[in-house]
């Protein structure tokens, strides 16, 4: 099909008394890697959530692969194989490792029943997790926890993944780590919405940029054109994308 693989159109998100998203127009391409940038309180975490049905859009349109979805429970969108890698990572601290992943493998009642293939070249991208396999989670480091929020998110083959500042937090070296990840990832046939605050990390990894201003999309364009133009830089976001480099 083509077409965008996700959309939002003229969406509006309330929470409680609060209106958070104000028409949030936003297109998310086949095989592309999305992110979504704007300073705190623009409504990036909330846009997310909207998407994956944690809050309903109070107006506007949610389209995943051509069918509206916005009025879809969380589960339902799930299972149309979309994952959510959340800012607080969400893992299970008192479950180990591998009965983290046992969780987010659909149908699998142990880790036998996990594609073994598939788990072999998420130990590739994070080899913390295998050799952490059998320790309880909250005893990792914060890098590790994050490994495995992202791990567990691709433990079965996703359509579309939406990952909330993944490398909040983390050393430089994760960090690294994590933009290799990522690469390795787009390589698949996985589509990526992610918010990110550190700039660097989003200019290595993304292909097109959608920027969050009071609840509402005001740039789209290639992430190359947006790292280029240090004037628009300082006009969308009060930085340079450079002085992070």
């Amino acid at each position: 099909m083509s077409g965008p693989l996700l959309e939002l159109e003229g969406v509006h998100t309330h929470i409680g008394a609060y209106h958070i998203l104000h028409g949030v127009d936003l297109q998310v391409a086949r095989g592309e890697l999305t992110v979504l940038l704007g300073r705190n309180g623009a409504g990036k975490t909330t846009t997310l959530r909207t998407i994956m049905g944690l809050w309903h859009a109070s107006a506007g349109h949610v389209r995943f692969d051509g069918q509206e979805i916005g009025a879809q429970s969380t589960p339902e969108i799930a299972r149309k194989g979309i994952a959510y890698v959340p800012e607080n990572m969400g893992i299970f601290a008192d479950l180990t490792v591998r009965e983290n992943m046992i969780l987010a493998a659909r149908g699998a009642k142990n880790a036998e029943e996990i594609d073994a293939k598939r788990l072999e070249w998420v130990f590739s991208l994070f080899p913390a997790m295998k050799k952490f396999w059998q320790h309880p989670a909250g005893l990792l480091s914060g890098g590790q926890k994050q490994m495995l929020a992202v791990a567990r998110a691709i433990v079965e083959p996703r359509h579309l993944l939406l990952v909330d500042e993944p490398s909040k937090g983390l050393a430089p070296a994760i960090i690294q780590n994590m933009i290799a990840a990522f690469r390795e990832l787009k390589q698949t046939d996985t589509t990526i919405l992610l918010v990110e605050q550190n700039f660097n990390f989003a200019r290595q990894l993304g292909d097109q940029v959608a920027v969050m201003d009071g609840g509402r999309i005001v740039h789209s364009g290639t992430m190359a054109a947006l790292a280029e133009d240090e004037a628009l830089q300082q006009r969308l976001l009060g930085l340079s994308l450079g002085a992070h480099q």
